[in-house]
């Protein structure tokens, strides 16, 4: 019998684990998590919660930039909107904890609602005890991150958690961080709060794992149909609050230039860090940094303990954290039997709910800066939604779309789209690039005149492109 103590139970990454080894008759489980109410952040603070609210104001946008409706677009009622959020969100939490301590109900399973610190390479102290395991899984998620910026500590500021819950919102903001959250939430702000939103945007163009087209989209779409400020290309150099109670930001441009913008509240979409403060790895052998964590999921200083989900710094995606929790039950059960570990091997699957969800993007495989840089000689088909008339008669003309080709074995190598309805094409183009398929041989055959005849036009042009 092997003894696993998995810390954070609750989150995806944990719960994973737990469901993987939960049957096998040799394992012993201790299950340890202090969340309140529990869930995971995914389920509490982050893509289910986010797309309750984001959809309340898709509908507001659509109507509202649809000519074919008359009179004012409905506003969004945000009380009556984060109710009804926090009712699902409980809901689904609920779920969660009620399928981890179904676990429980095994005689070799245990649960301990508390914070687990360690005190040693593979004892931890919860619950007022120490718990030794022959394994330790650390499934402890991430926190928001908090730049270290001159004046920050002065100056009271928002989060992607505070404006999930926020039934008013500010008349103007001046926002950190483009990125993901960035994406999402920034038109969110602009629709339904009316706000003047200046977002700060580090680079030439957001969205850094795309090709440039992707993300110089995105930069129209906000500026244009959101109205949305975006300097480009400066820096945060200091902020402090200002007399009337608002915030003022100091920025620096590449070129040299200073700006100043001020905004009566201040949200930081800056990402999120690793949870291991409360851990106490200073009493392990443990030491968080660079490639902490190897591809088998195990701590590089460490073989008995595992690091999945946020917590390793890896890829901070739901389904990532899933797969890298079966990874790492499976492995621990290989290493039991002296069999080779396996490596968690992922294909690229991201989706960005950008403007609202109404034009997510979305991306599975490699992009063309990297199959290029790969090595491969590549056919790149690229097509504009505005191609293709169903999005035209669907109000919805904006996007691009992209497929790069293997050319030696005609295989898809990656997709990238941005467009409406992108999200949901994205599994469809999971199984092309996944499977290896030869672009040549995937059914061109859309029934009747839907959104995925864009996905048609990309492999009719890509075959076309490898006859030439």
């Amino acid at each position: 019998m092997i003894h696993v103590v998995i810390v954070g139970a609750y989150g995806s990454a944990g719960a994973a684990v737990a469901k993987s080894l939960a049957e096998e008759p040799d394992v012993q489980l201790t299950l340890i998590d202090d969340g309140d109410p529990g869930g995971g952040l995914c389920i509490l603070r982050g893509c289910m919660p986010s797309k309750e609210v984001l959809s309340a104001g898709a509908h507001r946008f659509q109507a509202r930039h649809d000519d074919r409706l008359l009179g004012d677009p409905h506003e969004v009622d945000l009380d009556r909107t984060i109710e009804r959020k926090d009712d699902h969100t409980l809901g689904w939490a609920e779920h969660r904890r009620e399928s981890i301590h179904e676990i429980t109900e095994r005689s070799d399973v245990e649960f301990v609602h508390d914070t687990a610190r360690f005190v040693d390479d593979h004892t931890v102290v919860a619950g007022g005890r120490e718990i030794t395991g022959d394994y330790v899984v650390i499934a402890t998620g991430s926190a928001i991150n908090v730049p270290d910026l001159p004046g920050i500590e002065d100056v009271p500021h928002q989060t992607s958690a505070d404006l999930l819950d926020a039934t008013e919102l500010p008349d103007s903001a001046v926002v950190m961080g483009l990125g993901y959250v960035g994406l999402e939430m920034v038109p969110y702000l602009s629709e339904v709060g009316g706000t003047d939103v200046t977002v700060v945007e580090h680079d030439e163009r957001p969205i850094d794992e795309a090709d440039p087209s992707f993300g110089d989209t995105i930069l129209d779409l906000y500026r244009e149909q959101f109205d949305v400020t975006i300097p480009t290309e400066c820096y945060e150099r200091r902020v402090e609050p200002t007399d009337d109670g608002g915030v003022r930001l100091y920025l620096e441009h590449v070129d040299g230039d200073d700006e100043v913008v001020e905004a009566d509240e201040l949200y930081l979409f800056t990402g999120r860090r690793p949870c291991v403060g409360r851990l106490g790895l200073k009493n392990s052998a443990l030491e968080r940094g660079p490639d902490w964590v190897l591809d088998t999921m195990q701590a590089r200083d460490d073989d008995q303990v595992f690091v999945v989900g946020d917590v390793n710094g890896k890829e901070p995606i739901l389904h990532v954290a899933k797969e890298q929790g079966f990874t790492a039950a499976e492995n621990i059960l290989r290493r039991e039997r002296g069999e080779p570990l396996t490596a968690y091997e992922n294909v690229t699957h991201h989706v960005i709910f950008s403007g609202l969800g109404v034009y997510p993007y979305a991306r599975v495989g490699m992009t063309e800066r990297e199959a290029r840089d790969a090595g491969y000689d590549i056919a790149v088909a690229k097509r504009q939604a505005s191609d293709d008339g169903v999005f035209e008669a669907k109000d919805t003309p904006e996007g691009v779309a992209k497929l790069v080709v293997d050319r030696e074995s005609a295989t898809v190598l990656g997709w990238q789209g941005l467009h409406y309805h992108a999200d949901v094409m994205a599994k469809t183009m999971q199984v092309v690039v996944e499977m290896g398929l030869d672009v040549r041989e995937v059914p061109d055959r859309a029934y009747h005149p839907t959104t995925p005849e864009i996905l048609d036009g990309l492999l009719r042009d890509a075959t076309d492109e490898l006859a030439e």
